[in-house]
């Protein structure tokens, strides 16, 4: 969600000298009825350039030669030549006949599941050879790679010069440009230019990078445009069935399962490199899917693709991106060796898909050079390195980069670096940034400290009544070493003030060894959740959300100490081994966390109660997050993908007599998650949580399956459980959600154009608490463990106004019992793709 926030500014600001091609044209393509004619074939006469129009009937065409005739086609419409008397030609209206005589070659529309479609033979022919082409067809590869990712400002007229935004910096629109693309100007915002080393064992299978030089336009301090610009163009391959783009999975057009998606047409072939290609255009089928449309070049004897353009459809189900268009060409290496040198990525951010509508375009451009082929490398080679940085690859001058970078910068690229230097001396431009870094990562910067987190300035809960909370940070650096971070709250209703403090120092980066200390005092909700974590200064949803469903006082007083190590010996695997030093007491007079001392008996028919818990305990874990990528290199890093897999594994232990602890036993603990991508079908997102503890513990010790008596969806809660509900001291749990993406809802027409996306899930709960625990139980609270398995399912409506979550949760099983919610409604905002 903060990656989003850093567009939806970005949006804000795009709201408020050029260099033409040699041969421009773009318009729209109706039919005699004035209806726009979607994936109308474009093409300039005698070449292989061309485009299909959109959903809309629009289009857009460039070239850097001249030419003098646009042809036009379309399934049952004749075709139609247009000339063109002058070089740039907007804004054409060109109306197709109907086809009144049918030619020798037949044309396919609908289904096209013919098998003597052509253009079906010819895609089997590509499935058949995709695992033999390319790289894949040797043990190793290396080459040289040189990336260029780029930000505009587009939509680029004379109104919006003038507009007060940019007083001040008017200066900035001396570097306009115009996209090849979409016809429309833009103006560079942030360029970052990367030269790297690539190597690849296919057999292992391992690949690595090593960065050789990097140079980036303003922000280079901000790692939030940082992490989420890696986080935004990842690696695909079109020969695969699925392409993720923006967390969304797309269909390839080379997918196997493409007839079923797609429609294919021949329209071409020619010799494109002295080699003798076939050109064929694709779109979808049906509107609303995660589709693309456009044309492919593929060789006649190797069917391996040598240029490939397409854009995702217009009413494709995805948020704040109006266009996506990816293009790739293919060098032959020898008669059967294609090999990919260049790729090219444009997506157009915008509040809404209007045609007029300004946004910011986002550009990946990557040339590969310099293959080789066979040269083994030890396995080692491959080992990813846990917390590496080159400072030495940042500061290459100017002229090694005139000298080393793949493609020659424009003019107004050039003009980029220069520009954005004086404009960040420029205080409505440092207003803006600020803005921009304050909404992403949630802090107020004042030279080296932070003021925040802001988004926990205010919550309320029945015993603090409304809180007020202010704390802060230091920061010198997304590279800091150490970091000590603080806050102090205050709660209008218990009039009292709490605190939290912690450090931590990284005192060996190679292996990323972090020790850390702090202590808290605070009102906690305990069992929100299962799984324990030792940061000291979290807190749950249910002690600080401003509305709860139903009254909850269940509240504890928290006294929270601790220290530990950590170590990452290996890339996202992570150890750690610490002391907690906790004591815990009710906050209210109507919940108890009594507990007897001396049991009841003959003699002494009370017992012996006490209402505090003191406990010091040590705890090892270990957590393993494969395919995470993170971003930086201090203390603290940036997460800069997403889904990943996570493995986390805990076991404390009590320890009676130490400081005044209060008990022994033993607590493990085990937290799996699995998102699963399922293709078109979207993804699935597998929670586990086992868990028991051994001795006998007070209910403050003892595993709560944690209830969600707020209005919003809380990822490993309940939603059909109130707090306290079910106790146990062994346990597991079992979540499953999946979000179809708007798979279903695309295919009922009153319901396509709202882009709704589809929830659904299960959850199961399973516990028991032995005599011994409920025994020492003085609390008042009757414990039930879900021995007889406690489940609950939910369905849900995604994507509501883009923003809005609505889910609907009905409870399965112990019906039976007093004061339950068998039916709950859950809602949640978040910015999504």
């Amino acid at each position: 969600m903060k990656k989003i926030l850093l567009i939806i500014v970005l949006f804000l600001f795009a709201a408020s000298s050029q260099i033409f091609a040699q041969t421009k044209v773009s318009g729209i393509v109706i039919d005699k009825s004035k209806q726009p004619v979607p994936f109308a074939n474009i093409v300039f006469k005698g070449s292989s350039t061309g485009t299909v129009t959109n959903e809309d009937g629009r289009f857009y065409l460039e070239s850097p030669n001249n030419y003098q005739t646009l042809v036009v086609s379309s399934v049952g419409f004749s075709e139609k030549e247009i000339t063109l008397t002058k070089s740039v030609n907007y804004n054409f209206t060109i109306e197709l006949k109907d086809q009144e005589t049918l030619k020798e070659v037949v044309i396919y529309t609908g289904k096209t599941s013919k098998k003597d479609n052509p253009a079906l033979v010819i895609l089997r022919k590509i499935w058949a050879k995709k695992r033999k082409n390319g790289l894949y067809k040797f043990n190793q590869y290396q080459m040289e790679k040189y990336e260029k990712v780029e930000f505009d400002i587009n939509s680029i007229d004379s109104a919006y010069r003038k507009n007060k935004l940019f007083k001040g910096m008017e200066f900035i629109f001396d570097h306009v440009d115009t996209s090849k693309v979409t016809g429309k100007t833009y103006l560079p915002i942030f360029i970052n230019e990367a030269l790297s080393d690539v190597y690849g064992d296919n057999r292992i299978p391992k690949t690595k990078e090593i960065v050789k030089a990097n140079k980036t336009s303003g922000y280079e301090g901000n790692q939030q445009i940082l992490s989420f610009i890696k986080d935004l163009y990842v690696d695909y391959n079109i020969y695969n069935n699925y392409i993720n783009l923006f967390h969304k999975t797309f269909t390839s057009p080379l997918s196997t399962t493409g007839i079923d998606t797609y429609n294919y047409v021949l329209r071409d072939s020619t010799f494109i490199d002295k080699k003798w290609c076939y050109n064929i255009v694709f779109y979808p089928r049906r509107k609303n899917e995660l589709t693309f449309k456009g044309d492919f070049w593929v060789n006649d004897t190797t069917f391996a693709i040598k240029k490939i353009n397409m854009a995702v459809t217009k009413s494709a189900n995805i948020n704040w991106v109006k266009d996506i268009y990816v293009e790739q060409e293919f060098d032959v290496l020898n008669d059967s060796i294609f090999l990919l040198t260049k790729d090219y990525l444009m997506s157009d951010f915008a509040l809404n898909k209007k045609e007029k509508s300004k946004g910011v375009y986002g550009k990946r451009t990557t040339y590969f050079q310099n293959h080789k082929f066979n040269i083994e490398k030890p396995a080692k080679f491959y080992k990813e390195e846990v917390n590496f940085v080159d400072n030495e690859v940042y500061k290459k001058s100017d002229e090694y980069w005139e000298e080393n970078r793949f493609e020659k910068l424009s003019k107004d690229e050039k003009g980029v670096y220069k520009m954005l230097d004086t404009l960040k001396t420029v205080p409505a431009f440092k207003r803006l940034t600020n803005l921009v870094t304050v909404l992403a990562s949630g802090y107020i910067n004042h030279n080296w400290f932070d003021f925040g987190p802001i988004f926990s300035t205010f919550g309320y809960n029945e015993v603090e009544g409304f809180r007020t909370q202010i704390g802060g940070r230091t920061y010198f650096g997304p590279n800091d070493t150490w970091r000590v971070q603080a806050f102090t709250a205050y709660g209008a209703r218990d009039d009292k003030f709490k605190y939290g403090f912690a450090g931590k120092w990284m005192i060996d980066k190679k292996n990323r060894v972090i020790i850390s200390a702090g202590n808290r005092r605070d009102i906690e909700q305990l069992g929100a959740s299962l799984t324990i974590s030792n940061d000291i200064l979290s807190r749950s949803y249910g002690s600080s959300a401003f509305f709860t469903t139903g009254s909850n006082g269940k509240l504890t007083n928290v006294g929270l100490t601790n220290a530990y190590i950590a170590i990452e010996p290996v890339k996202n695997l992570t150890f750690q081994t610490g002391v907690t030093y906790k004591t815990l007491e009710s906050a209210s007079p109507v919940f108890s966390l009594n507990y007897y001392t001396t049991l009841p008996s003959a003699e002494n028919p009370a017992g012996v109660v006490k209402s505090n818990t003191t406990q010091s305990e040590f705890n090892i874990q270990a957590e393993w997050t494969p395919n995470r990528r993170t971003i930086a290199y201090g203390v603290e890093r940036s997460i800069a993908n997403a889904p990943y897999s996570t493995l986390f594994v805990n076991y404390s232990q009590g320890y009676k007599g130490i400081i005044n602890s209060d008990f022994n036993y033993k607590k493990i603990e085990l937290y799996y998650k699995q998102p699963i991508i399922i293709g078109p079908l979207g993804r699935s997102d597998v929670i586990l949580e086992l868990g028991k503890t051994y001795g006998t513990v007070p209910l403050g010790l003892l595993s709560i399956v944690p209830g969600n008596q707020t209005f919003f969806t809380i990822e490993n809660t309940f939603s059909n459980l109130n707090y306290y509900e079910f106790v146990t001291d062994k346990y597991a749990t079992a979540q499953w959600t999946h979000d179809f993406n708007g798979r279903f809802f695309a295919r009922v027409p009153f319901l396509r154009k709202l882009n709704w996306r589809e929830f659904i899930g299960v959850k199961a709960a399973y516990g028991t608490i032995s005599d011994a625990n409920k025994a020492i139980n003085a609390s008042g609270l009757n414990y039930v463990a879900p021995e007889n398995v406690y489940w609950e399912y939910n369905a849900g409506i995604g994507n509501i106004f883009k923003v809005f979550r609505l889910d609907l949760s009905w409870r399965g099983s112990y019906l039976d019992m007093p004061n339950i919610n068998r039916f709950a409604v859950k809602g949640s905002f978040g910015f999504y793709f």
